[in-house]
């Protein structure tokens, strides 16, 4: 690896446009793959994404912009990953340029549908990345806070520490923090998994129940998490560190989160399909929630709140009386 290695973000939305404002804090140029060719033009032009986070100013000169993905692949030593899970299948199915040698950080709050793998282990198992190379940026950090420049942890999780280190360094600033984790695996589920509870919360909101349930909603879901998390990936962990139990609350309170909004939605009445088209943005729960429901049928680790919202999203059931039943098994 290069003294002074070449960084790139793959992605368009808001969360791939706060990780970019981040690494320009520290570098002098980085690479930034966006699909639409639209959104590329307009911020050459007017120094902003016109899609998502417009307030964040860029200075042009600092991005090496590009709407080929083997280009911003070849270009960078360093890939960060924050394609929606949804669509990362078929971005990738694009590449000519090899991915070895490259080190794969995956932003990515999902589960790769077409394999049913969190994003690292779909690096992992589909394009022969070692493990060493591959590593997971997580919260609790909403891209719109970066946006305002207010004061935001993160976690670089990686079984190589170097490589953890060296992504932390290039993503701190005055505004962010970040720490290191060995946990690849659990880090990533807990990512994967709090989309699912953050869209149980909308539901519940949507529903009419209030904050004395949602206090025990959250608290159920990170026992929840905890079970699943350790039938997955055993190892020692604290659960109540930011990157899981963190994470988790600012997922499942703040107005910033999509997944609450989405399931808020779905409370009031919306079908899934309308309330998908009524966002402009991946709420990443509702395919975490078939994902990690499936894999649990394996696993056996007790998840009423996965199964309420699985049964709601994908078997049509009516989500007041989801809901009424969910209530008999919280504590």
């Amino acid at each position: 690896m290069e003294k002074n290695p070449k960084f790139a973000v793959l992605g368009g939305g808001s969360w791939a446009t706060a990780i970019v404002k981040m690494l320009t804090e520290n570098l002098n140029e980085v690479g930034w793959y966006m699909r639409s060719t639209y959104a590329l033009e307009h911020l050459k032009r007017q120094q902003h994404n016109p899609n998502y986070l417009s307030s964040v100013e860029f200075k042009v000169e600092q991005l090496k912009l590009t709407n080929d993905i083997n280009e911003a692949v070849a270009y960078a030593d360093y890939l960060i990953f924050v394609i929606p899970s949804a669509f990362l299948h078929s971005e990738l199915s694009k590449l000519t340029v090899s991915l070895k040698d490259k080190i794969i950080f995956s932003a990515i709050k999902g589960i790769v549908p077409e394999t049913g793998l969190i994003v690292g282990e779909h690096f992992h198992d589909e394009y022969d990345i070692p493990f060493n190379n591959i590593g997971v940026i997580t919260g609790p950090c909403h891209a719109e806070e970066v946006a305002l420049e207010r004061l935001s942890y993160l976690t670089i999780a990686s079984n190589d520490e170097e490589k953890a280190k060296i992504m932390a360094k290039h993503l701190s600033s005055d505004y962010i923090k970040c720490k290191t984790s060995d946990d690849i695996i659990g880090t990533e589920y807990a990512a994967v998994l709090k989309n699912i509870y953050s869209v149980a919360a909308g539901i519940a909101h949507g529903l009419g129940y209030g904050d004395n349930f949602q206090s025990v909603l959250m608290s159920n879901a990170i026992r929840e998490m905890k079970r699943f998390i350790k039938k997955v990936h055993k190892m020692k962990r604290n659960i109540n560190d930011s990157a899981y139990l963190g994470d988790l609350l600012v997922t499942g309170y703040s107005i910033f989160s999509r997944n609450r909004m989405f399931g808020n939605m779905i409370g009031k009445g919306y079908t899934v399909k309308s309330a998908q088209m009524e966002m402009s943005m991946i709420a990443e729960g509702y395919y975490a929630a078939k994902t990690a429901y499936e894999l649990d049928a394996t696993k056996a680790a007790r998840t009423p709140i996965i199964d309420a919202v699985h049964a709601i999203l994908y078997e049509n059931k009516n989500p007041k009386k989801v809901f009424k039943k969910l209530t008999d098994k919280l504590d």
